[in-house]
């Protein structure tokens, strides 16, 4: 289904990762001379399992840029223009959150956000950025997110589903606590560090493991953001799934309730069924649609997940996960796609929320 309008908010849209020496003037002179004598610079710090050019990694008509085409013009003609975005929030999941050199690690995604803010947000008044943290260092996080958190245009902080540990562990608490403290959403996207192993069971042999796995990691950590209380501690934190599916909310929210009832004595802070945490605080965005194709069949998970605030439009760019300008699958409801396509985002994000109700209030003046 085309967007039967424009001015959508785009929830999770990829910036394509830059060469690693165009970083190099954004870092101080200790860390070039690391990265260029250690050959670093050289690396390209690619998160994902799978090669760039496979189907999943991007879409065929996305993939090759036109003779003379600069990263910004592919992008607003494929991923802006097309939809009629009105704002578009991008991510670029870097590499450099695995490295197990702390400093390094906090240097290279400093530099990254640096270079997203300045040759993209600074470039395209559509995009708006999400604050790439280091999970494995509260310390570094919170001080990258303060560093940032003037520039309004910054609207998440940025963490892969899976880490060295579930992501309600009390060492990320202060990530969340600078988080709520500016109005930033939390958002967790598809990918892994790749230290452990991203299965409960150890290692898969192919890649479709690891791709379906995903969806297992995002349940586990929302589990685990209500078991450990992340929730109730922050009242005003927002959490958004990017790129996570959604069919398995419904089995989720009946388990995740079935189970309280019998252990609840030991999470004393869960005071209310848990499902009425997940559709109160988590978001989950549109694409890909891991969903049969029959409309009926989406429109029944939908019912099930019981809540019309929980979808977020998204594009997911550059990933072919859908046709064309197709991106809202069949099947939704009319009373629905306008919640997707803008209200339930600008819920999502409180700082988007803002900057519009600002907008508002100065046009309205100005008449």
């Amino acid at each position: 289904m085309i967007l039967p309008r424009p001015g959508a908010i785009d929830c999770d849209l990829h910036l394509p990762l830059p060469p690693t020496r165009a970083l190099l003037p954004r870092l101080n002179d200790f860390w070039r001379e690391q990265l260029t004598t250690r050959y670093i610079d050289r690396t390209n710090f690619q998160l994902q399992s799978y090669p760039v050019n496979s189907p999943i990694a991007t879409r065929a008509d996305w993939a090759a840029s036109r003779e003379g085409e600069t990263p910004l013009e592919k992008l607003r003609r494929e991923a802006l223009d097309p939809f009629g975005t009105r704002i578009a929030v991008c991510s670029m999941l870097h590499g450099a959150i695995a490295l197990f050199n702390e400093d390094m690690n906090a240097a290279i995604v400093s530099a990254v956000n640096d270079f997203v803010a300045a040759e993209w947000l600074d470039r395209e008044p559509r995009l708006r950025g999400s604050i790439l943290v280091t999970g494995q260092s509260a310390a570094h996080s919170v001080a990258e997110i303060e560093r940032l958190a003037h520039d309004k245009r910054f609207v998440q902080v940025l963490l892969p589903v899976m880490s060295d540990f579930l992501p309600g562990k009390r060492q990320m608490w202060p990530i969340y606590a600078a988080a709520q403290k500016h109005g930033l959403a939390i958002g967790l996207h598809a990918g892994s560090t790749y230290r452990n192993s991203p299965t409960g069971s150890g290692w898969g042999s192919y890649q479709v493991e690891d791709y379906i796995g995903m969806s297992t990691a995002f349940e586990n950590a929302i589990v685990s953001f209500i078991a450990e209380g992340v929730f109730n501690e922050f009242p005003d934190l927002r959490l958004v799934c990017l790129e996570s599916g959604f069919t398995f909310v419904p089995t989720l929210l009946w388990r995740i309730n079935k189970e309280w009832r019998g252990v609840r004595a030991e999470v004393p802070w869960i005071d209310r069924p848990p499902a009425e945490i997940v559709k109160e605080r988590v978001r989950f965005t549109l694409q890909p649609v891991d969903a049969p194709r029959d409309p009926k069949a989406l429109a029944k998970v939908i019912e099930h997940m019981g809540n019309d605030d929980f979808l977020l439009f998204s594009t997911d760019y550059p990933h072919g996960h859908f046709e064309g300008v197709d991106c809202l699958p069949e099947g939704l409801p009319d009373s629905l796609i306008r919640k997707i396509l803008v209200d339930n985002p600008l819920a999502a994000y409180p700082r988007l929320a803002q900057e519009l109700a600002r907008e508002a209030a100065a046009l309205e003046k100005a008449r």
